[in-house]
This record gives structure tokens, C-alpha cells and sequence, in this order.
């Protein structure tokens, strides 16, 4: 009897060691984020930067013990700014490389059909970068977060800057899909409210990835618009200024580069970015000027040798966002992380940032201004900067309500 007793005692705690081996094991698996961008052509310069926010908020994360315990894992894959590719990637990585989470994308129509897949397996997707408002506004739902602004903030801040100007007649320019169209749709929606004086007196959508401007900028000087609202973006926007130059174009009129303040694109085009251009930007390196921000910004130099460009800026945040609301949640569960993401602010390279309950929107604004010369930098930086936050320009819950057809 007494022998009996001692071998059943011997198993019962086998079976716990064992029992308790895969929970031992699942605690120290690391956290797998999927990371998807589109890695060429118009996007490199975003995105190639953004690669290594990524990677420097993982390791800084782990550095400091990994969250719960465990280390953060990206997985990267290229979209190659096709949504069918995006689909097939975002796929990929939730069945195959069973990531915990999504983040990523730049190109805003492989965001909204990535959202999809991830409404599809109940994944959480933050978008670090891609801007269309659709994603978190009448087809948001509650797997689809950003950690950025989006169309309507953007538009509607220039709006609000530029009905403060004489311009009556305006020409729109931007790439010829999801982005574009959004962009300068609610941009003129907004405008005209403002100034219902203003005239569209032409439009023109080249395509993403277009290399011969020529007959857009011929399209554009012929309507001889006060001011070109303009949402093409990233090598596009390169390409068009140099192009444009040759013509006097940025001398018959005046330009307001949505986004295109950024590093990303002034490095780039050094002394051919055209002085007095208005811009927008998503981030720069001397403002704000806080403790987040400057330990970024030495961070990023000593590694790279370079300041931070946007795209670094973009995926630092989103990283930094997710590992907070795992933290929050104490856990990796889908559903409680979405609880942890909703109403979640973090101190972020921007200052506080706050990702909303009600539609998963970052209130992440816009820097506007005009592009200078500095003496200690080969690239012009924005000279009377302003920043125009989100919580001014974004929609009412009733308003997103209505756009879901909620009530």
C-alpha cells in the first residue's frame, strides 16, 4: 500500500512538471509582430527608416527585459505597394508565422484590404503610416487601429491654414489611388466650407510610381492655379520637383507639399528643394524639443549617422504603442490588448499621443510651414512652424457613428 502511494505520488508529479513544461515554455516564446510595408520605389524613402524604428524600439524593449517577460520578435515582409500582395503577406504571417500582431504599411489601399484579413482572424493591425481616414472612420471596426493621422486630419488642418491666405484658385495634385483621391477630397470638402469663394480650377492623378511629370506639370501651369494642393508623396515627390524646376513651376505658383516637409524627402533633394515651398510634415527632429525626442534623435545618429527622417519616427511610435498595451493588458490575448489599445496614451517622440476608444484614431496632428535654409544643415528645414493637433480637425464620434451607419 505504502508503495502504491509513493508511485502515485511520483506520477501525480510528473504529470504537473510536465503540465506545467508548454505554459513554462509558451511564457518565454517571443512576442511576433508581423511588419509589412511596401520596401521599393515610391515608398523606400519612408519605409527603408521605418524598417529600423522598428527595430530600434524592439531592441531597447528587450533590452530592458522584453515585455512580460519576453522578447519582442519582428518578422518583415514586402507588399511590394500592391494590396493583393499585402493580402497575401498579412496571411502569411498569421497562419504560418502565427505573429501575435500586425503593424506596418505605408501604401493606404493594402491598408484597408490588410484590415480585412485582420478582421477576418481577429488580429490586431496598428498602421503605422498609410492615411486614408476609411480605415479608422466607415470601415474601421475593432481589429483596426493607427498610431498616426490620417486624410481628414491632414486635409482638413491645411484647410484651415489655407483659407487664412489670399489663394482663390486651386489646382489638386496627388497619385492616382486610395491616398491621393482622399486627400484632396477632404481637403476641398473642408476648404470650401472655410472659403466657399475658392475655384478648383484643375486636377491632376498621376500614377504612384510615375517617372515623366511632364504633361502633369503642363496641366497644372496651364490652368494657372494661385496654389497646387498636393498629396504626391515619398520618390514621387522627388522626381516631380525636379522636373518641375526646369519649367519656373514653383516661381508661376505657389505649392503646399502635404507630408513632404519630411526628412525622408528634404535629404534627398538637398539644394533643389525649392525655398519657400509650403509643407506639411509628420515629424522632425527639433520639435518638440523634449527628453523623448532628443534621446530619439541621439539614438537614431549614433546608430545610423543620420537624424531621424518620419518613417523612423512612424514605426517607433506604433512598436512602442503595442508594447505599451500588452503591458497594459498583461497579456497577448487579442481581445485584451484591443481593450488595452482603446483609450491608451503614450509618451512618444511627439509628446503624448492618444489612440481613441471609440474609432482606434491616434489624435496625431500635422506640422505646417515653409521650407528655409539653415546654415548648419545641407537640406532645408520648415521655418515658422506650427503644429495644428488632431483633436481639432478630427470627427465626432456622432460623425463616425453616422459614416458607419450606427446609431
Amino acid at each position: 500500500m505504502k508503495r502504491l502511494m509513493v508511485l502515485v505520488g511520483f506520477v501525480l508529479m510528473v504529470a504537473a512538471v510536465l503540465g506545467s513544461a508548454p505554459t513554462r515554455a509558451a511564457a518565454q516564446e517571443p512576442i511576433k509582430i508581423g511588419v509589412i510595408y511596401g520596401l521599393g520605389g515610391a515608398a523606400a524613402p519612408y519605409t527603408k527608416p521605418a524598417v529600423t524604428g522598428h527595430e530600434m524600439a524592439v531592441e531597447e524593449i528587450n533590452g530592458k527585459g522584453g515585455v512580460l517577460g519576453r522578447k519582442l520578435q519582428l518578422v518583415i515582409r514586402d507588399d511590394q505597394s500592391k494590396p493583393d500582395v499585402g493580402v497575401r503577406e498579412a496571411r502569411d504571417l498569421i497562419l504560418k508565422e502565427k505573429v501575435n500582431f500586425l503593424t506596418g504599411i505605408i501604401h493606404s489601399g493594402v491598408a484597408l484590404a490588410v484590415s480585412e484579413v485582420a478582421k477576418e482572424y481577429k488580429t490586431i493591425l496598428l498602421v503605422s503610416i498609410a492615411k486614408t481616414a476609411a480605415l479608422t472612420e466607415d470601415k474601421g471596426h475593432r481589429y483596426a487601429f493607427r498610431s498616426t493621422s490620417n486624410t481628414l486630419i491632414e486635409g482638413r488642418a491645411a484647410a484651415i491654414l489655407m483659407a487664412q491666405q489670399p489663394f482663390k484658385r486651386y489646382a489638386i495634385a496627388g497619385p492616382d489611388y486610395e491616398y491621393g483621391h482622399r486627400m484632396g477630397e477632404d481637403f476641398v470638402t473642408q476648404l470650401k466650407k472655410l472659403r466657399p469663394d475658392v475655384q478648383i480650377v484643375t486636377e491632376v492623378w498621376p500614377k504612384l510610381g510615375e517617372r515623366d511629370f511632364t504633361p502633369h506639370i503642363n496641366a497644372l501651369l496651364q490652368a494657372k492655379p494661385d496654389m497646387v494642393f498636393s498629396a504626391i508623396w515619398g520618390g514621387d515627390h522627388i522626381a516631380f520637383v525636379k522636373q518641375a524646376r526646369p519649367y519656373g513651376f514653383f516661381s508661376k505658383t505657389q505649392y503646399l507639399a502635404i507630408g513632404q516637409g519630411d526628412l525622408d524627402v528634404v535629404v534627398p533633394l538637398g539644394a533643389e528643394a525649392p525655398e519657400g515651398m509650403w509643407v506639411s510634415s509628420n515629424y522632425t527632429f527639433y520639435h518638440p524639443d523634449s527628453p523623448a525626442n532628443r534621446d530619439f534623435v541621439a539614438k537614431y545618429k549614433t546608430r545610423t549617422g543620420d537624424l531621424p527622417p518620419s518613417g523612423a519616427a512612424f514605426a517607433y511610435t506604433s512598436t512602442y504603442f503595442l508594447a505599451e498595451a500588452i503591458r497594459k493588458a498583461k497579456s497577448t490575448e487579442t481581445e485584451k490588448v484591443v481593450d488595452a489599445l482603446e483609450g491608451l496614451t503614450v509618451e512618444t517622440v511627439h509628446g503624448p499621443l492618444t489612440i481613441r476608444a471609440y474609432d482606434h484614431q491616434s489624435n496625431k496632428g500635422q506640422y505646417f510651414g515653409r521650407l528655409k535654409k539653415a546654415p548648419e544643415y545641407p537640406f532645408l528645414i520648415i521655418g515658422d512652424l506650427q503644429y495644428i493637433g488632431g483633436e481639432k480637425t478630427m470627427r465626432t464620434l456622432d460623425e463616425v457613428k453616422a459614416l458607419r451607419g450606427q446609431k
